[in-house]
């Protein structure tokens, strides 16, 4: 037995390709900002309604605007619900222009489409847009639309919990499948290391040099081969790992000429798990394998290189029990709108991750996402219909 629920999908359609159509990659997020406010107003939400709150003035990257935060009474009593999605996309999807074909919303040209997570953010506005045109009972609602996700989740780290109203638990619109309800995502540690060695002529003294190259090399090398990289397996414990940018100062490659010692290597990384010990063990084997090829590298005169690890927590992982009020709460909408719902755990990080950290319980779900961040990225239009049925039902059921 379906819900009764009804929304006017070709409206919801046309406000995905609205919204897909403005620019907003991440750290830029002010025109897709003020374009929701528009969408929201016309659907008549106040502008009393709408705030912006300090999140910018505290990521450490340049950051146009703050998150956009919308506050709706309730029409009946019950706990504050709070629904989130994130406003920035990828740098590939800048200039996206999307069409229409059949039951897809592509990108023409060469750029990824922006569904990640403009999907996500007209779920939100149908749902702001449906209960008030339809009078629908509910209970308080803030609507959630957070800056930076795609460069750190660094909106909802720093969203505060007041200033969302004390919601009781949150339903964020962030996937592919809205039948595949997230429940839990791995943490992450990112990290970086300088290496400093010594330049030398490298045909007529290179006993003079420290290799920074050398040290990089080996100190890989030993990460590889004790497990450490890619898919991390220790006993009972697993999680992932990658080194990425492997450069030289300012963005450029490591080394200047092949006859001379390369002198200084910057590298960036990460690691992530389940388990938040396991996280930092990950971390902890990298940063022991570069202070190890330190001391493997020397002169002539037996000096070594000088290594700098640093290292932070991205985000931490979470997994919410399949008794919790939000789990229940979204596993019985699913199930009223005539979906068949599974709970899954991320490998990738979530705005669930930091939303839970701070105290409010995080379910994710789709609404139409396909082959994010990629040339060849689409939505699925009935997956995007079916993500904004089941925000509806969330809502006032």
């Amino acid at each position: 037995m379906t819900d009764p629920i009804q929304f006017v999908e070709d409206r919801a359609i046309a406000r995905l390709l609205r919204l897909l159509s403005v620019e907003g990659v991440t750290g830029r997020e002010e025109a897709i900002a003020r374009e929701v406010m528009t969408s929201l107003q016309e659907a008549g939400v106040g502008r009393r309604a709408m705030h912006f709150d300090e999140a910018h003035q505290k990521i450490p990257l340049p950051t146009q605007t703050g998150n956009l935060i919308v506050t709706l009474p309730g029409t009946r009593p019950g706990p504050r619900l709070l629904f989130s999605t994130h406003l920035d996309t990828v740098p590939l999807c800048a200039g996206a222009k999307p069409k229409r074909v059949g039951q897809r919303i592509l990108a023409e040209g060469q750029t990824a489409l922006g569904g990640d997570n403009r999907t996500g953010v007209a779920v939100l506005v149908t749902l702001a847009a449906t209960v008030l045109e339809r009078q629908l009972p509910h209970p308080p609602l803030t609507l959630l639309f957070t800056v930076r996700e795609e460069s750190g989740l660094w909106g909802a780290r720093f969203v505060e919990k007041d200033a969302l109203g004390n919601p009781a638990y949150c339903f964020n619109v962030d996937g592919r499948d809205p039948a595949e309800l997230t429940i839990g995502a791995v943490g992450a540690d990112r990290w970086e290391v300088e290496i400093t060695g010594k330049a030398a002529h490298a045909g007529v003294h290179p006993e003079r040099g420290i290799s920074a190259t050398a040290v990089a090399s080996l100190a890989l090398a030993e990460v590889y081969q004790g497990g450490w990289f890619g898919k991390v397996q220790q006993g009972d414990q697993t999680g992932t790992s990658n080194v990425g940018p492997f450069g030289g100062k300012e963005g450029r490659c490591a080394g200047d000429a092949t006859n001379v010692v390369t002198d200084y290597v910057h590298i960036k990384g990460e690691c992530r798990s389940h388990d938040t010990k396991f996280i930092g063990a990950i971390t902890s084997a990298y940063k022991s394998a570069f202070k190890n090829a330190a001391g493997l590298v020397r002169d002539k005169h037996g000096k070594t290189a000088q290594i700098k690890f640093q290292a932070r927590r991205d985000y931490f992982p979470f997994r919410l029990k399949e008794s919790a009020p939000a789990v229940k709460h979204a596993l019985a909408a699913a199930e009223r709108i005539g979906l068949t719902a599974k709970l899954r755990h991320s490998n990738g990080g979530l705005d669930a991750n930091w939303l839970t950290r701070n105290g409010i319980p995080t379910v994710s779900l789709g609404a139409g996402q396909n082959n994010i961040h990629s040339i060849g990225e689409y939505v699925d239009l009935r997956q995007f219909l079916d993500g904004c049925r089941l925000a509806l039902a969330l809502a006032v059921g």
